[in-house]
């Protein structure tokens, strides 16, 4: 469905992404993680045809995409999008003009789940529920490749935890490719199938999460006890404080001693470990 070969996107002097090789299949929930400037929305955006690589080729759909030939199949509204400053109901009714299969029902229905009003103008929304608009009109219209870019900035717990309801919800009514981008792991992991991880402009990592939970684990132990048993391990991540030692693995499971810990590891935990979180004798 979405095809990057070998892409590299250079602002002036700065490469945002560096040589990316990346297939996104239909009918799925990816989760897309990385550290501030990792270059996410620059991919997201070469999606969406907003932009044009420097080099290499991004598909989407079979075809070509670049700003002059950007998809109809793929629904990206940016956060903060200034331009919307009319009603709340006008912007539905405006992106039902554009969309024949704008499911409008949907729209509404979520309007009053998450009590939007729609008398208000976009710019008198808070930040968080001008964040719940856009990602509501972006579900709703059904596209084939709809794309999130942190669509929980400013939301509460509870909102948080209605928006996952929310997602789960369109995907289930509607399946298609929906690429969230967000900093919160350990809650998109309840809705999202496959995890990509990207750090100063490559992919590290693109797997399903439920195999980044059998590979992932941490063990503690004395750094004599420890050291011996990393041999052969990918290691992601190393501590060492006051003579003990807790290595954070992606790799097989192995036995190990009684007098060692073995924990699996959270989502967080795993992502913090491989862009670099853990460096203290870190290997690789």
């Amino acid at each position: 469905m979405v095809h990057f070969d070998k892409v590299t996107k250079c602002y002036k002097r700065t490469m945002a992404l560096d040589h990316v090789t990346l297939d996104l299949k239909e009918n799925k929930i990816y989760c897309l993680l990385g550290r501030n400037g990792a270059g996410k929305t620059t991919l997201l955006k070469l999606i969406a045809g907003h932009i044009n690589a420097s080099d290499g080729k991004v598909e989407v759909d079979g075809k070509p995409v670049s700003t002059l030939k950007m998809p109809e199949c793929v629904n990206f509204i940016e956060n903060r999008a200034t331009q919307f400053n009319v009603k709340v109901e006008r912007l539905l009714q405006t992106a039902k003009e554009l969309d024949d299969d704008f499911d409008m029902g949907f729209a509404q229905k979520m309007l009053e789940k998450f009590q939007l009003d729609k008398k208000k103008k976009y710019n008198h929304l808070s930040f968080g529920m001008q964040t719940m608009l856009t990602t509501l009109i972006s579900l709703a219209s059904n596209s084939k490749v709809v794309i999130l870019d942190e669509p929980v900035l400013g939301f509460d717990a509870i909102m948080r935890s209605q928006f996952y309801e929310l997602l789960t919800d369109s995907f289930e009514n509607h399946p298609r490719l929906i690429i969230v981008s967000t900093h919160l792991i350990d809650e998109i992991a309840k809705s999202a199938e496959d995890l990509i991880i990207i750090d100063k402009g490559k992919i590290l990592l693109q797997s399903t999460i439920n195999a980044v939970d059998e590979k992932a684990y941490s063990i503690t132990g004395t750094t004599k006890d420890v050291t011996p048993i990393l041999s052969g391990l990918h290691v992601i991540g190393q501590k060492t404080i006051g003579g003990f030692t807790t290595a954070y693995i992606y790799d097989r499971h192995i036995e190990v001693p009684s007098n060692i810990t073995i924990q699996p590891l959270g989502l967080q935990e795993f992502f913090i470990n491989m862009v670099g979180g853990n460096t203290n004798e870190c290997q690789l």
